[in-house]
């Protein structure tokens, strides 16, 4: 009787203790998540490297510096194992751009050319336009009526909350330079992807591969787009493009990082980030300066606590994401340590709110989980039943590797009107929605970060608990 007494003390003082703890954690969150709503570091790092970098185009003299001023910042903010992760990517530069509408009647083109396309020949092209409305439009189009034109795609963008649109519109500016070249086109333009009605047109990378037949390729304003479909309904149109570039084979980007070192589990391991890269016009703000700000000062706001959370807080800034390589990279350096990496997310849809949570498959019935919930109500933060299906692109090698992920959805409502565009700039950033993400990213990964949950082993028990219901 005695040794079950004994026992029963045992279990409850236990019990009270793992109470007590839980009850802490949700204390440390709900003041993770308040302070962060009127820090202002997210904002000052976005300040700061939009400012004092500027465009971040891999390869260039500014990507360099920005390789410092991140080794600098970890530093200061009081990070360790501050690390930077050189690997090899080949670089894309711009040159003078150009293009007008010949006929019917003469007129300027706002134009910017898509990352990595080819140049023109020195002189430029003119050509007869073959228009079309839409991509598929294009694929579905005989050789005779593209061979020897300037295809001009005019498939617009549907403005969505969760930026849905952007997949299905982007597809001209990813693989229609080298559908149209395939066709027999000698040049391409097509709609911005946007869901603005600017003038100001949208970049972006198209993607060919070695031994691939690409054409040279740029962007139309949305107003000028519309233009040209109106014209070619009522006859044939000219245009003339000039595109220079240049590409560097040997070049390198870098993925940096720094930790906020576990307590008791330092070797196991989040991984967040955003990507310090960015396109050459605009000064890369919303994409994606605000991504790097708000998970960096997160990670700062937890290590700034009394007691670091049991595991480590890893924050990566990646070096290539746009134009790629980044993933790769970060996986092949780090793909002894995949099982030892417990969550991974990336913050690279802009400032907005966050208006939904993504959690791993079979997670959600964890206390830390519903903990996470309930701290995000108060920010208006819903915890959406599907899993992340692409939580970003410079975690999706570690995503396919088996790393579980997470996903802290933002409003894109309005992202796409200024992203890949010179006016990505800091003025388009509210210093409350930063601030608010920063609050979601922090209670979070406070809470994962001391907690024992794994979520490869609720994912994997998943199936077998819903055959049970």
């Amino acid at each position: 009787m005695r040794l079950f007494r004994t026992l029963l003390t045992a279990a409850a003082v236990s019990a009270l203790m793992v109470g007590a703890s839980h009850a802490q954690d949700v204390k440390t969150a709900e003041a993770l998540r308040d302070k962060a709503l009127l820090d202002r570091t997210a904002w000052d790092v976005t300040e700061d490297l939009t400012t004092t970098i500027g465009p971040r185009l891999v390869g260039s003299p500014a990507m360099a510096r920005a390789k410092d001023w991140s080794v600098a910042k970890f530093k200061a903010l009081g990070f360790t194992n501050v690390k930077v992760e050189e690997f090899a990517k080949p670089s894309w530069t711009r040159g003078e751009e150009s293009a007008e509408l010949v006929a019917p009647y003469p007129m300027k083109l706002s134009i910017v050319g898509l990352g990595r396309t080819v140049p023109t020949p020195a002189g430029g092209i003119e050509a007869e336009v073959a228009l079309f409305k839409t991509y598929a439009e294009l694929i579905a189009a005989p050789e005779s009526a593209v061979k020897g034109k300037i295809v001009v795609i005019t498939q617009p963008m549907v403005r969505a909350q969760d930026g849905a649109g952007y997949g299905v519109a982007g597809i001209s500016r990813r693989t229609g330079p080298v559908e149209a070249a395939k066709r027999g086109a000698v040049g391409l333009l097509i709609r911005s992807i946007s869901t603005s009605d600017s003038t100001v047109p949208h970049t972006g990378v198209t993607a060919f591969g070695d031994g691939v037949v690409s054409i040279p390729s740029a962007a139309l304003g949305v107003p000028e787009a519309e233009q040209l479909e109106r014209l070619a309904a009522k006859g044939p149109l000219r245009i003339k493009l000039k595109l220079a570039s240049t590409v560097d084979p040997a070049d390198v980007a870098w993925n940096i990082s720094g930790e906020i070192k576990g307590s008791e589990k330092p070797d196991e391991v989040i991984v967040i980030g955003g990507h310090l890269d960015s396109w050459d016009v605009g000064t890369g703000a919303l994409d994606d300066a605000t991504g790097v700000a708000i998970t960096t000062a997160a990670a700062k706001l937890i290590g700034d606590l009394p007691k670091h959370p049991k595991r480590t807080i890893r924050v990566v800034m990646f070096g290539s994401e746009e134009s790629g390589g980044s993933s790769e990279a970060y996986l092949a350096a780090h793909k002894d340590e995949v099982p030892k990496i417990v969550l991974a997310g990336e913050s690279d849809s802009g400032a907005d709110r966050v208006y939904s949570l993504q959690i791993p498959k079979g997670s959600a019935g964890h206390p830390a989980m519903q903990t996470a919930a309930r701290v995000l109500t108060a920010l208006k933060i819903y915890v959406d039943r599907a899993p992340p299906a692409h939580a970003g692109a410079d975690i999706e090698g570690l995503e396919e590797s088996g790393v579980p992920v997470v996903a802290l959805n933002q409003d894109a409502s309005r992202y796409f009107d200024y992203h890949h565009t010179m006016d990505d700039t800091l003025n388009k950033v509210r210093p409350d929605e930063l601030a608010q993400n920063v609050a979601a990213w922090a209670s979070f990964i406070y809470l994962v970060a001391d907690s024992d949950i794994d979520f490869r082993a609720l994912s994997a028990a998943a199936p077998a608990a819903a055959a049970g219901h």
